[in-house]
């Protein structure tokens, strides 16, 4: 099985995610088990040392990871909804120009189907790697994810 196609990703974001938009967020390349997103610099997102505020590096970032979770179970997303569950961040340096998320599953893909299907919630650990417009790294981020059973309508 499949999540939804890496190239419709984006639109999807943007449609459903409020934030994504406010923060014009682009979608670069996704797979169903990574994901690349771009923040880029916008003088109205940065922090009091002139580079992306904190706010705006954690949300490209898991964004990143929200779009990596997708491509590998969107198509389940009509028994199930896919929540964060945790996130750390770490800043490791002062990012300058525009950021680069790019988040990858690290975690069983088909192992978290199998446990979402006996009908238990899987969390699945995915993974982002923020880098600026020099290359460097400047951040990682850390999540779980889950999927949660939608409930049934009764009939």
């Amino acid at each position: 099985m499949a999540g939804i196609p890496g190239d419709q990703i984006g639109a999807l974001m943007h449609q459903v995610v409020p934030m994504v938009a406010t923060l014009g967020l682009e979608y670069g390349d996704i797979t169903a088990d990574h994901a690349v997103v771009v923040l880029r610099d916008q003088p109205g997102y940065r922090n009091h040392v002139g580079g992306p505020h904190a706010a705006a590096m954690f949300a490209a970032a898991e964004s990143a990871t929200g779009a990596a979770a997708i491509a590998a179970f969107g198509d389940m997303m009509d028994r199930a909804v896919l929540l964060p569950v945790t996130a750390t961040m770490d800043y490791l340096a002062i990012a300058r120009g525009d950021i680069t998320a790019t988040a990858h599953v690290d975690g069983d893909i088909a192992e978290a189907r199998r446990i979402f299907d006996s009908g238990s919630r899987p969390e699945i650990a995915i993974v982002c790697e923020i880098t600026d417009s020099t290359g460097a790294t400047t951040g990682r981020v850390s999540t779980r994810w889950t999927l949660k059973a939608l409930k049934k309508d009764s009939a």
